[in-house]
């Protein structure tokens, strides 16, 4: 299947904010620590799904954090083993998704992302959205913005976010610092 063909099959859609994904994080990242015991990660939930009241992608996010040393073709094999789509492997980084059918999206949808201890501005990004909920209305004005135009451009999607991302990490790492 073309990525075209993916991204018509799975196209962006954002919906309110869902009381149960929270829970399904919960639940997802009990069964991660458990599959991923051996190597002691830290694990959150990331992503729009963790910020109250926005619009968000009903993809739960969850973010990994593994030591350098850690052997990622060890995890990679656990991780398919266990269910997941490997969609990147590198030296860095890891990405798996779970809950994609040929007929479209499951009910539950997951998006894990492994990277180094430390390499997580995803949760510097959340943490502040969620201590400035005027921010994070700002950033469901522009997803909600640029929804028609990317409805079936994920990179494209990504990519007119970036700009929003990055000042917000910005922004975020100097309040921590002052702190």
């Amino acid at each position: 299947m073309s990525l075209t063909e993916l991204w018509e099959l799975f196209p962006i859609v954002l919906t309110p904010q869902n009381p149960d994904w929270s829970e399904w994080a919960n639940e997802e990242i009990l069964d991660l620590s458990t599959l991923l015991r051996d190597y002691s990660p830290i694990i959150n939930h990331i992503g729009s799904t963790a910020i109250p009241n926005i619009h968000a992608k009903p993809i739960i996010d969850i973010l990994v954090e593994i030591n350098p040393d850690t052997d990622r073709q060890r995890i990679k094999e656990a991780m398919v083993t266990a269910g997941y789509i490997c969609m990147f492997f590198s030296d860095s980084r890891m990405s798996f998704n779970k809950g994609y059918t040929p007929l479209g999206y499951a009910d539950k949808v997951f998006h894990i992302h492994f990277h180094t201890v430390g390499d997580n501005d995803e949760i510097v990004f959340r943490d502040y959205l969620i201590a400035h909920p005027e921010a994070a209305k700002e950033y469901e004005r522009l997803k909600l913005s640029l929804l028609p135009k990317y409805k079936h451009d994920r990179d494209g999607y990504t990519d007119a976010k970036a700009a929003f991302v990055g000042n917000i990490v910005g922004l975020a790492k100097i309040v921590n610092e002052n702190l």
